[in-house]
């Protein structure tokens, strides 16, 4: 009888054996902000409407209406523009999945700028597409050229645009996005734009939407507030929504996750002056950072920041002793080297990351 090693060997398929999970930093007992997560938690008053109203869901049964009422109240929240719909997806990364199955037509690629979400190459590879990654620019802008080159030469299905980027958490510039968009569409392509951080972002795609049939508009309510309730959804013209929704899950939003959303969305305000502290302390924490020797700091339109220093390694390490979990991303890409993903958390904690930082180097 075979092992269980010979087992999988034989029955997992060998790029699967010779990828790495998703890696999830242990916080326990650590100010966390390694993750772009909003720090704030509801108050007292709105934990108990929440709990109450979640009591009340059928859990009993499959989620239907629910799900359809956060549609409606997201297409509201949004402004859907003309002649669009909107999907639900658990979490955005389900989102992305979903396009990598929808478009994997016979000799399909999937492009996106590197460094990005990790997701993006992911996604294409556990679905058998080619991935071409096309380096951005040293000050972390697009590398034009080089994206109109790969577009023409690979004709990607799906051109990925993150809008802010991540990990370095910058807005690309408008006009060499806008040439993209229009190259992807002469080869009939897809561009999906990655709105994560559009709470923290002075820009955003969606009213374009209506301009460009090719282009999709994917947020996530994480950023918003949510990462605990895994919601992402995605904009687009309404026949390529249809099809795209033809290979999602039935039932993959769960009931108690579109209450928590609409009761979320019934406090929007609440969210939207969160994200106004988190922009602010984003602006104090740049001008800080701009005085610490031996760090270098880039913009940012994101609720993170991404800083160079001269020790990446010793610098994460230093600031974990002291009690702060970010992020060193350096191995992520060449481009990054010796560099932290910071995320701007309340008052109190950037302050005390700051200070971890500064003691770190």
């Amino acid at each position: 009888m075979a092992t269980l090693d010979e087992r999988l060997k034989k029955t997992i398929r060998q790029d699967i054996q010779s990828m790495h999970a998703y890696a999830i930093q242990n916080s326990a007992g650590l100010v966390k902000l390694d993750a772009m997560e909003n720090p704030f938690r509801l108050s007292e008053a709105l934990q108990k409407e929440l709990g109450e109203r979640l009591g009340r869901v059928a859990i009993n049964r499959y989620p239907v209406v629910c799900v359809a009422d956060v549609i409606t109240a997201l297409s509201t929240y949004v402004k859907l523009p003309a002649g669009c719909k909107l999907m639900l997806g658990n979490g955005s990364d389900e989102l992305i999945s979903l396009l990598a199955l929808a478009c994997d037509v016979p000799g399909a690629s999937i492009l996106a700028p590197l460094p990005g979400f990790v997701m993006y190459e992911m996604s294409a590879k556990l679905q058998g597409l080619k991935f071409i990654g096309v380096p951005l620019s040293t000050n972390f802008e697009l590398d034009e050229a080089a994206m109109l080159a790969a577009i023409e030469a690979h004709r990607p299905a799906i051109t990925w645009i993150a809008y802010p980027n991540n990990p370095t958490a910058n807005l690309f510039d408008e006009g060499a996005v806008e040439r993209i968009v229009a190259a992807v569409g002469k080869q009939n392509g897809l561009v999906v734009m990655d709105e994560a951080y559009q709470p923290f972002s002075s820009r955003s795609w969606m009213g374009k939407v209506t301009q460009h049939e090719h282009v999709l508009v994917m947020r996530t309510l994480s950023k918003f507030g949510l990462a605990g309730v895994r919601l992402g959804y995605m904009v687009g013209a309404a026949a390529l929504i249809d099809e795209v929704d033809k290979v999602r899950p039935p039932y993959n939003i769960s009931a108690l996750n579109a209450e928590a959303t609409l009761f979320a969305l019934d406090h929007a305000d609440v969210f939207a002056a969160q994200a106004e502290v988190l922009r602010a302390e984003r602006a104090k924490l740049l001008r800080l950072l701009a005085e610490v020797p031996g760090a270098q700091p880039f913009p940012s339109d994101a609720n993170m920041i991404l800083v160079r220093v001269p020790d990446s390694r010793k610098a994460f390490e230093g600031m974990r002793a002291r009690g702060v979990l970010v992020k060193n991303i350096e191995a992520l890409h060449p481009l990054l080297k010796n560099c932290l993903r910071l995320t701007v958390g309340t008052p109190e904690e950037n302050t005390l990351m700051i200070d971890a930082l500064k003691a770190s180097l």
